[in-house]
C-alpha cells in the first residue's frame, strides 16, 4: 500500500510541475467554472421569464376577475331597478287615469 501511495504521489507531483500539464488543468477547471457560471446564468434568466410571464397572467386574471365582479354587481343593481320599475308601473296601473266625478272628455 506505502509503495503504492508513493508512486501515485511522485507522478502527480511529476505531472504538476509541467508547465503544459499545468496550464490544461488550469484550463480545464476555468472550463468547468464558466460552464457552472453560464448554466447559473441561464437558470437566472429562465427564473426571471418565468416570474415575468407569471405575473402578466396574474395581473389579467385579476382584470378578469374584477371585470366580473363588477358585471355582477351591476346586474344585482340592475335587477334591483328594474324590479323597482315595475313595482312603481303596477302602482300606477291601479289607480285612477282620472279623478272621481270629473267629466268625460268629449
Amino acid at each position: 500500500m506505502k509503495v503504492t501511495k508513493l508512486w501515485i504521489d511522485r507522478n502527480f507531483q511529476k505531472v504538476w510541475s509541467e508547465k503544459k500539464a499545468r496550464m490544461w488543468m488550469i484550463l480545464g477547471l476555468a472550463a468547468i467554472v464558466a460552464l457552472q457560471i453560464y448554466f447559473v446564468q441561464e437558470l437566472l434568466a429562465a427564473l426571471i421569464l418565468f416570474t415575468g410571464v407569471f405575473a402578466v397572467f396574474a395581473v389579467v386574471a385579476l382584470i378578469l376577475y374584477l371585470i366580473d365582479r363588477a358585471g355582477q354587481w351591476g346586474l344585482g343593481w340592475a335587477g334591483h331597478q328594474a324590479r323597482r320599475g315595475l313595482t312603481l308601473a303596477e302602482d300606477i296601473s291601479k289607480k285612477q287615469l282620472r279623478r272621481p266625478r270629473s267629466e268625460t272628455a268629449q
